[in-house]
Protein backbone atom coordinates (compact mmCIF):
# COMPACT_ATOMS: atom_id res chain seq x y z
CA UNK A 1 0.00 0.00 0.00
CA UNK A 2 1.15 3.53 -0.65
CA UNK A 3 -0.10 6.68 1.02
CA UNK A 4 -1.93 9.29 -1.01
CA UNK A 5 -0.74 12.76 -1.84
CA UNK A 6 -1.28 15.66 0.53
CA UNK A 7 -5.00 16.31 0.99
CA UNK A 8 -4.29 19.98 0.34
CA UNK A 9 -3.05 19.23 -3.20
CA UNK A 10 -5.61 17.87 -5.59
CA UNK A 11 -7.81 14.79 -5.46
CA UNK A 12 -6.77 12.15 -2.96
CA UNK A 13 -6.43 8.50 -3.92
CA UNK A 14 -5.15 5.23 -2.48
CA UNK A 15 -3.91 2.19 -4.39
CA UNK A 16 -5.17 -0.46 -2.01
CA UNK A 17 -8.52 -1.64 -3.30
CA UNK A 18 -10.46 -0.90 -0.12
CA UNK A 19 -13.09 1.14 -1.96
CA UNK A 20 -13.93 4.77 -2.48
CA UNK A 21 -15.56 5.03 0.92
CA UNK A 22 -12.21 4.31 2.56
CA UNK A 23 -10.09 6.78 0.63
CA UNK A 24 -8.15 8.32 3.50
CA UNK A 25 -4.81 10.08 3.65
CA UNK A 26 -2.09 9.20 6.13
CA UNK A 27 -2.03 11.75 8.88
CA UNK A 28 -5.42 13.36 8.51
CA UNK A 29 -7.13 11.37 11.24
CA UNK A 30 -4.79 11.01 14.17
CA UNK A 31 -2.60 7.95 13.73
CA UNK A 32 1.06 8.12 12.74
CA UNK A 33 2.05 7.48 9.15
CA UNK A 34 3.05 3.85 8.81
CA UNK A 35 2.29 0.72 6.79
CA UNK A 36 -1.40 -0.03 7.19
CA UNK A 37 -2.33 -3.55 8.25
CA UNK A 38 -5.30 -5.26 6.53
CA UNK A 39 -7.23 -5.12 9.80
CA UNK A 40 -6.66 -1.39 10.14
CA UNK A 41 -7.65 -0.83 6.51
CA UNK A 42 -10.91 -2.68 7.12
CA UNK A 43 -11.55 -0.66 10.28
CA UNK A 44 -10.98 2.58 8.41
CA UNK A 45 -13.18 1.46 5.53
CA UNK A 46 -15.97 0.59 7.95
CA UNK A 47 -15.67 3.93 9.76
CA UNK A 48 -15.75 5.82 6.49
CA UNK A 49 -18.72 3.85 5.19
CA UNK A 50 -20.64 4.40 8.41
CA UNK A 51 -20.04 8.12 8.10
CA UNK A 52 -21.05 7.98 4.46
CA UNK A 53 -24.60 6.73 4.97
CA UNK A 54 -26.75 9.83 5.06
CA UNK A 55 -30.45 10.61 4.98
CA UNK A 56 -31.70 12.92 2.26
CA UNK A 57 -30.45 16.48 2.69
CA UNK A 58 -32.86 18.57 4.71
CA UNK A 59 -32.95 21.91 6.49
CA UNK A 60 -36.08 21.13 8.51
CA UNK A 61 -34.77 22.85 11.63
CA UNK A 62 -37.06 23.03 14.65
CA UNK A 63 -36.78 25.39 17.63
CA UNK A 64 -38.90 25.14 20.78
CA UNK A 65 -39.47 27.37 23.81
CA UNK A 66 -42.60 27.36 25.95
CA UNK A 67 -41.47 30.64 27.49
CA UNK A 68 -40.59 32.35 24.20
CA UNK A 69 -42.49 30.70 21.32
CA UNK A 70 -42.19 33.71 18.99
CA UNK A 71 -38.42 33.82 19.49
CA UNK A 72 -38.22 30.09 18.71
CA UNK A 73 -40.21 30.57 15.51
CA UNK A 74 -38.01 33.48 14.38
CA UNK A 75 -34.89 31.50 15.14
CA UNK A 76 -36.06 28.45 13.18
CA UNK A 77 -36.97 30.59 10.19
CA UNK A 78 -33.67 32.49 10.34
CA UNK A 79 -31.60 29.30 10.45
CA UNK A 80 -33.62 27.84 7.57
CA UNK A 81 -32.97 30.97 5.50
CA UNK A 82 -29.24 30.94 6.36
CA UNK A 83 -28.91 27.35 5.12
CA UNK A 84 -31.07 27.69 2.04
CA UNK A 85 -29.06 27.04 -1.11
CA UNK A 86 -26.01 25.69 0.76
CA UNK A 87 -24.66 22.31 -0.38
CA UNK A 88 -23.30 21.50 3.07
CA UNK A 89 -24.88 18.68 5.05
CA UNK A 90 -25.53 20.22 8.46
CA UNK A 91 -26.41 19.03 11.96
CA UNK A 92 -27.22 21.64 14.56
CA UNK A 93 -28.02 21.81 18.25
CA UNK A 94 -28.65 25.02 20.17
CA UNK A 95 -29.48 25.26 23.87
CA UNK A 96 -30.23 28.38 25.93
CA UNK A 97 -31.49 27.33 29.34
CA UNK A 98 -32.16 30.92 30.40
CA UNK A 99 -34.80 31.12 27.68
CA UNK A 100 -35.89 27.47 27.91
CA UNK A 101 -34.99 27.26 24.22
CA UNK A 102 -33.61 24.47 22.07
CA UNK A 103 -33.01 24.10 18.33
CA UNK A 104 -32.57 20.80 16.52
CA UNK A 105 -31.44 19.74 13.05
CA UNK A 106 -30.28 16.19 12.19
CA UNK A 107 -29.02 15.79 15.76
CA UNK A 108 -28.47 12.01 15.52
CA UNK A 109 -26.60 12.01 12.19
CA UNK A 110 -23.00 10.79 12.53
CA UNK A 111 -20.01 12.81 11.35
CA UNK A 112 -16.26 12.11 11.46
CA UNK A 113 -15.17 14.19 14.43
CA UNK A 114 -11.90 15.74 13.21
CA UNK A 115 -10.52 17.84 16.08
CA UNK A 116 -13.69 18.50 18.06
CA UNK A 117 -13.04 15.08 19.65
CA UNK A 118 -10.20 16.79 21.51
CA UNK A 119 -12.78 18.11 23.97
CA UNK A 120 -13.78 14.51 24.72
CA UNK A 121 -10.12 13.65 25.24
CA UNK A 122 -9.78 16.60 27.63
CA UNK A 123 -12.90 15.59 29.53
CA UNK A 124 -11.59 12.04 29.91
CA UNK A 125 -8.25 13.33 31.19
CA UNK A 126 -9.92 15.61 33.74
CA UNK A 127 -12.25 12.86 34.91
CA UNK A 128 -9.31 10.49 35.32
CA UNK A 129 -7.45 13.02 37.48
CA UNK A 130 -10.56 13.54 39.62
CA UNK A 131 -11.05 9.82 40.28
CA UNK A 132 -7.37 9.54 41.20
CA UNK A 133 -7.67 12.56 43.54
CA UNK A 134 -4.83 14.44 41.91
CA UNK A 135 -4.01 17.48 39.85
CA UNK A 136 -2.90 17.22 36.24
CA UNK A 137 0.82 16.64 35.88
CA UNK A 138 3.03 19.26 34.23
CA UNK A 139 3.17 17.12 31.09
CA UNK A 140 -0.62 16.60 31.00
CA UNK A 141 -1.18 20.33 31.48
CA UNK A 142 1.20 21.22 28.66
CA UNK A 143 -0.34 18.69 26.27
CA UNK A 144 -3.92 19.70 27.16
CA UNK A 145 -3.16 23.37 26.50
CA UNK A 146 -1.54 22.62 23.14
CA UNK A 147 -4.36 20.28 22.14
CA UNK A 148 -7.17 22.76 22.84
CA UNK A 149 -5.73 26.23 22.31
CA UNK A 150 -3.67 25.37 19.20
CA UNK A 151 -5.41 22.15 18.10
CA UNK A 152 -2.03 20.43 18.22
CA UNK A 153 -2.43 16.95 16.77
CA UNK A 154 0.65 15.39 18.30
CA UNK A 155 -0.57 16.47 21.74
CA UNK A 156 -3.98 14.94 21.00
CA UNK A 157 -2.40 11.66 19.89
CA UNK A 158 -0.28 11.55 23.03
CA UNK A 159 -3.27 12.15 25.33
CA UNK A 160 -5.49 9.73 23.37
CA UNK A 161 -2.90 7.02 24.02
CA UNK A 162 -2.31 8.20 27.60
CA UNK A 163 -5.93 7.99 28.77
CA UNK A 164 -6.64 4.88 26.70
CA UNK A 165 -9.80 3.56 25.08
CA UNK A 166 -11.13 2.10 28.33
CA UNK A 167 -11.20 5.46 30.08
CA UNK A 168 -12.55 7.17 26.97
CA UNK A 169 -15.44 4.70 26.87
CA UNK A 170 -16.02 5.15 30.60
CA UNK A 171 -16.19 8.92 30.22
CA UNK A 172 -18.61 8.66 27.29
CA UNK A 173 -20.79 6.31 29.35
CA UNK A 174 -20.86 8.65 32.35
CA UNK A 175 -21.67 11.55 30.03
CA UNK A 176 -24.55 9.63 28.45
CA UNK A 177 -22.93 10.03 25.02
CA UNK A 178 -24.25 6.73 23.70
CA UNK A 179 -24.20 7.80 20.04
CA UNK A 180 -20.44 8.50 19.95
CA UNK A 181 -18.21 5.78 18.48
CA UNK A 182 -14.47 5.99 19.10
CA UNK A 183 -12.23 5.99 16.05
CA UNK A 184 -10.31 2.75 15.36
CA UNK A 185 -6.87 2.36 16.93
CA UNK A 186 -5.13 5.74 17.09
CA UNK A 187 -7.43 7.39 14.55
CA UNK A 188 -9.12 9.79 16.95
CA UNK A 189 -10.20 12.04 14.05
CA UNK A 190 -12.46 9.23 12.76
CA UNK A 191 -14.49 9.12 15.96
CA UNK A 192 -18.15 9.28 14.94
CA UNK A 193 -20.02 12.06 16.73
CA UNK A 194 -23.51 13.55 16.68
CA UNK A 195 -24.83 17.01 17.50
CA UNK A 196 -26.92 15.39 20.26
CA UNK A 197 -23.86 14.00 22.03
CA UNK A 198 -21.75 17.12 21.53
CA UNK A 199 -24.46 19.12 23.29
CA UNK A 200 -24.28 16.66 26.20
CA UNK A 201 -20.52 17.18 26.31
CA UNK A 202 -20.82 20.97 26.40
CA UNK A 203 -23.49 20.68 29.10
CA UNK A 204 -20.90 18.91 31.27
CA UNK A 205 -18.54 21.82 30.79
CA UNK A 206 -21.16 24.55 31.26
CA UNK A 207 -23.23 23.33 34.20
CA UNK A 208 -22.60 21.56 37.54
CA UNK A 209 -22.80 17.79 37.21
CA UNK A 210 -21.53 14.56 38.86
CA UNK A 211 -19.05 13.78 36.06
CA UNK A 212 -16.78 16.86 36.11
CA UNK A 213 -16.30 18.99 39.22
CA UNK A 214 -16.24 22.79 39.16
CA UNK A 215 -12.44 22.97 38.94
CA UNK A 216 -12.39 20.68 35.89
CA UNK A 217 -15.23 22.57 34.21
CA UNK A 218 -13.56 25.92 34.77
CA UNK A 219 -10.27 24.58 33.44
CA UNK A 220 -11.92 23.31 30.25
CA UNK A 221 -13.81 26.57 29.75
CA UNK A 222 -10.61 28.55 30.28
CA UNK A 223 -8.70 26.58 27.65
CA UNK A 224 -11.56 26.90 25.16
CA UNK A 225 -11.63 30.65 25.79
CA UNK A 226 -7.91 30.86 24.96
CA UNK A 227 -8.02 29.24 21.51
CA UNK A 228 -5.65 31.13 19.21
CA UNK A 229 -7.23 33.86 17.03
CA UNK A 230 -6.70 31.96 13.75
CA UNK A 231 -8.97 29.17 15.05
CA UNK A 232 -11.78 31.27 16.52
CA UNK A 233 -13.99 31.08 13.44
CA UNK A 234 -17.29 29.22 13.21
CA UNK A 235 -19.91 29.48 15.95
CA UNK A 236 -18.35 32.64 17.47
CA UNK A 237 -19.47 34.61 14.39
CA UNK A 238 -21.84 37.35 15.50
CA UNK A 239 -21.45 36.71 19.23
CA UNK A 240 -21.79 39.87 21.35
CA UNK A 241 -18.47 41.23 22.53
CA UNK A 242 -19.68 41.25 26.15
CA UNK A 243 -19.92 37.44 26.22
CA UNK A 244 -16.96 35.11 26.69
CA UNK A 245 -16.47 32.72 23.77
CA UNK A 246 -15.37 29.14 24.50
CA UNK A 247 -14.82 27.32 21.20
CA UNK A 248 -13.29 24.23 19.59
CA UNK A 249 -13.24 23.67 15.86
CA UNK A 250 -12.34 20.76 13.60
CA UNK A 251 -11.60 20.40 9.91
CA UNK A 252 -10.81 17.34 7.86
CA UNK A 253 -10.76 16.71 4.08
CA UNK A 254 -11.72 13.23 2.87
CA UNK A 255 -12.53 11.91 -0.58
CA UNK A 256 -16.08 10.94 0.41
CA UNK A 257 -18.39 13.77 1.48
CA UNK A 258 -15.73 16.43 1.06
CA UNK A 259 -14.58 18.65 3.90
CA UNK A 260 -15.78 17.97 7.44
CA UNK A 261 -16.02 21.38 9.10
CA UNK A 262 -17.25 21.50 12.69
CA UNK A 263 -17.54 24.17 15.37
CA UNK A 264 -18.80 23.77 18.93
CA UNK A 265 -18.96 26.50 21.53
CA UNK A 266 -20.25 27.84 24.83
CA UNK A 267 -21.05 31.51 25.36
CA UNK A 268 -21.08 32.85 28.92
CA UNK A 269 -21.63 36.13 30.72
CA UNK A 270 -24.19 38.15 32.69
CA UNK A 271 -25.23 35.09 34.72
CA UNK A 272 -26.34 33.20 31.63
CA UNK A 273 -24.94 30.99 28.93
CA UNK A 274 -25.87 29.07 25.83
CA UNK A 275 -24.47 26.36 23.58
CA UNK A 276 -24.13 26.02 19.81
CA UNK A 277 -23.06 22.81 18.06
CA UNK A 278 -22.64 22.90 14.27
CA UNK A 279 -21.37 19.84 12.38
CA UNK A 280 -21.03 19.84 8.58
CA UNK A 281 -19.75 17.81 5.66
CA UNK A 282 -20.16 17.78 1.86
CA UNK A 283 -18.29 21.09 1.81
CA UNK A 284 -16.33 21.66 -1.43
CA UNK A 285 -13.71 23.71 0.43
CA UNK A 286 -12.78 24.52 4.01
CA UNK A 287 -13.83 28.15 3.58
CA UNK A 288 -17.24 27.08 2.22
CA UNK A 289 -17.94 25.01 5.34
CA UNK A 290 -16.85 27.82 7.64
CA UNK A 291 -19.16 30.23 5.82
CA UNK A 292 -22.08 27.82 6.20
CA UNK A 293 -21.56 27.62 9.95
CA UNK A 294 -21.00 31.35 10.37
CA UNK A 295 -24.19 32.25 8.50
CA UNK A 296 -26.14 30.14 10.98
CA UNK A 297 -24.20 31.39 14.01
CA UNK A 298 -24.86 35.02 13.15
CA UNK A 299 -28.60 34.35 13.08
CA UNK A 300 -28.51 32.54 16.42
CA UNK A 301 -26.52 35.23 18.22
CA UNK A 302 -28.61 38.07 16.82
CA UNK A 303 -31.85 36.42 17.95
CA UNK A 304 -30.59 35.43 21.40
CA UNK A 305 -28.92 38.82 21.97
CA UNK A 306 -30.98 41.42 20.11
CA UNK A 307 -29.29 44.34 21.88
CA UNK A 308 -25.78 42.91 21.81
CA UNK A 309 -22.80 44.21 19.88
CA UNK A 310 -21.73 41.66 17.28
CA UNK A 311 -18.31 40.07 17.45
CA UNK A 312 -16.72 39.48 14.06
CA UNK A 313 -14.31 36.52 14.04
CA UNK A 314 -11.21 36.42 11.84
CA UNK A 315 -11.68 35.54 8.20
CA UNK A 316 -11.74 31.84 7.37
CA UNK A 317 -8.15 30.58 7.14
CA UNK A 318 -7.06 29.56 3.68
CA UNK A 319 -5.80 25.95 3.52
CA UNK A 320 -2.04 25.91 3.07
CA UNK A 321 0.34 22.99 3.43
CA UNK A 322 3.01 25.30 4.82
CA UNK A 323 0.92 27.14 7.42
CA UNK A 324 1.33 25.55 10.88
CA UNK A 325 -2.23 26.27 12.05
CA UNK A 326 -3.75 24.43 9.11
CA UNK A 327 -0.95 21.97 8.47
CA UNK A 328 -1.64 18.23 8.43
CA UNK A 329 1.83 16.67 8.65
CA UNK A 330 2.28 12.93 8.13
CA UNK A 331 2.44 12.25 11.88
CA UNK A 332 -0.64 14.20 12.88
CA UNK A 333 -4.39 14.15 12.63
CA UNK A 334 -7.00 16.15 10.78
CA UNK A 335 -7.63 19.35 12.63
Amino acid sequence: MRWCRSPWRGRISLAAGIGAAAVLCAGVTGAPAQAMSPARAVALARAASLAGRRPAASIAVSCHSKAHPKLAARLAQGIHTALEGRVSTVALRVEDRSKDLGCFLSTTTHFDSASVVKVEILGTLLREAETQHRHLTASETRLARLMITQSDNNAASALWAHVGRGRLRYFLGRAGMKQTQLGPDGYWGLTLITAHDERLLLDLIMYPNPVLDDASRNYALTLMAQVIPAQRWGVPAGAPDDLTVHVKNGWLPLATHGWRIHSIGCFTGHHRGYIIVALTEDNPTMAYGITTIQRVAEVIHSQLNPAGTAFLPPSAPAPSWGTPDEQIPPSAGGR
